[in-house]
């Protein structure tokens, strides 16, 4: 599994970039001119527009942020990505979940509500879902929480790929040989022994020396293996489950939303009659006007069983009422639920629940014999996107040639794959309880609420609250 946005990219998602630039493929920027939507509350509360990086929030919820903000950063700043269990206090941060955390230390709803949407824009996953310590995983192996939230240069949905992400898939086809890549041969078991293993589909066989699995763990899950996977893998494979999105795309006569000063961007609180969770301005290089947005976790689990008519209304009519009435004469409407996609079975990416990461992390990445594992789950740069899965697959591969022709590789590559087999090989040891930061807490409450008074106390201040709002969007 890839990007949520299946065009967007990372400028800074080094492999993935590189694999663009080989095959010669063209990236354009993400359009965000314009004002961006901004929906949280409940149906009735107010519909508010911003152009900064972060929403017009008021002066508590921003505070809040900005306080949550510093915590996670510190947090992220610590975390081991290629092994979580030496993180400072990883047995207590892998305890809880992100939802558990922010009721620990956020004051404001709103902020929460802030938060909630984006683990459902980024994880397709509601926060009580996924254990806190995987989200501080996560965040660090993008190089920052922020990265994740953002359409910044150097951020979340900076480019697009021009003519689809589907030419990187095409583009490797061609490098290896069509005639090697076969299509509708869904694996069914992998079969080891001493001379090497059998590759079983429905109606073929292939004996191999090596096999590199690349399938979402659920998925791998459902291949049958001979001898059995160590435990530690198994139980992982069956206890990682992945977001739900329903993508949607409508294209238009005419960019209606930017004659108006929209960027087509719209972050929504999903409602019983609004499944929107987030929305984007996918209008192609040639300038055919569309607009690609998510219904996303719980609203998905909805939202799924009803007909695709239903859905259809109530995302034109959402779109309606945030840009205007123009959006009701659409040309098309197209929706995927990846979720009910066969080999897919969700999107975008896997996630690890309380308790996973310090205890068997190790298995996602360990090779079993012959059987090596790639996919973006398994990548320490840019996990549950494109780059990282192209990564992993450098990793996997690197492992493979170190094993059946080890002088292929270079000096600096043998020494990339012997750090990795150490990594993994070392035995585990539950995480040394390390001591906690309730007097740093305590401080910091204190430190804010002062702030917060002196700016309710100091109106004039408030009247150069622009360049307050630069200030902590920096922070």
């Amino acid at each position: 599994m890839g990007c949520v946005m299946g065009n967007s990219l990372f400028d800074t998602r080094r492999h993935v970039m590189e694999l663009i630039q080989e095959l010669g493929v063209e990236v354009y920027p993400q359009y965000t001119t314009g004002k961006k939507v901004h929906h949280v509350g409940g149906p009735h509360a107010r519909i508010r527009t911003y152009r900064s990086s972060i929403p017009a929030l008021s002066l508590p919820v921003l505070l809040d942020l900005s306080q949550l903000l510093w915590r996670v950063d510190r947090l992220v700043a610590k975390v081991s990505v290629e092994d979580p269990s030496k993180t400072p206090n990883a047995t207590e941060l892998d305890s809880m979940t992100l939802q558990s955390y922010l009721d620990r230390h956020t004051w404001t709803q709103e902020l929460k509500e802030e938060i909630a949407l984006s683990s459902r824009a980024v994880f397709g996953m509601e926060p009580s879902q996924m254990s806190f310590l995987y989200f501080l995983v996560y965040a660090a192996a993008a190089g920052g929480l922020l990265r994740l939230l953002e359409s910044n240069p150097g951020s979340a949905q900076e480019y697009r790929v021009k003519g689809g992400t589907q030419q990187l898939s095409e583009g490797l086809a061609d490098l290896v040989g069509r005639q090697s890549v076969q299509l509708g041969s869904a694996v069914a078991a992998i079969w080891q022994d001493d001379e090497g293993a059998t590759v079983k589909t429905a109606t073929r066989s292939f004996r191999c020396r090596a096999v590199v699995v690349t399938c979402p763990p659920h998925q791998a899950a459902k291949i049958h293996y001979q001898p059995a996977l160590p435990f530690q893998r198994e139980f992982l494979t069956q206890n990682m489950p992945t977001g739900h999105l329903i993508k949607f795309i409508i294209t238009y006569q005419t960019c209606f939303w930017r004659e108006k000063g929209f960027s087509g961007e719209i972050v929504v609180q999903p409602s019983e009659d609004c499944p929107i969770c987030v929305t984007f301005d996918a209008t192609s290089p040639s300038g055919s006007p569309a607009l690609v947005g998510f219904i996303a976790a719980q609203q998905a689990t909805q939202w799924s069983s009803k007909e695709v008519k239903e859905r259809r209304g109530a995302v034109v009519g959402s779109l309606e009422k945030y840009l205007g009435p123009e959006a009701s004469t659409y040309i098309h409407y197209e929706e995927r639920d990846w979720a009910k996609e066969e080999y897919s079975g969700g999107c975008p990416v896997n996630v690890m629940a309380p308790g996973l990461l310090t205890y068997y992390h190790p298995a996602l990445r360990k090779p079993f014999a012959r059987i090596h594992w790639a996919g973006t789950e398994t990548s320490t740069q840019w996990c549950g996107f494109m780059s990282g899965a192209v990564e992993s697959g450098q990793r996997a591969a690197l492992e493979v040639l170190d094993e059946l022709c080890s002088s292929t590789l270079t000096q600096e590559e043998k020494v990339r794959v012997q750090q990795e087999r150490i990594a993994l090989s070392r035995p585990w040891q539950l995480p040394e309880p390390r001591p906690s930061y309730h007097l740093g807490r305590a401080l910091l409450v204190g430190l804010l609420t002062m702030g917060a008074a002196l700016l309710l106390a100091k109106p004039k201040l408030c009247r150069s609250w622009n360049m307050f709002e630069c200030a902590l969007s920096l922070t």
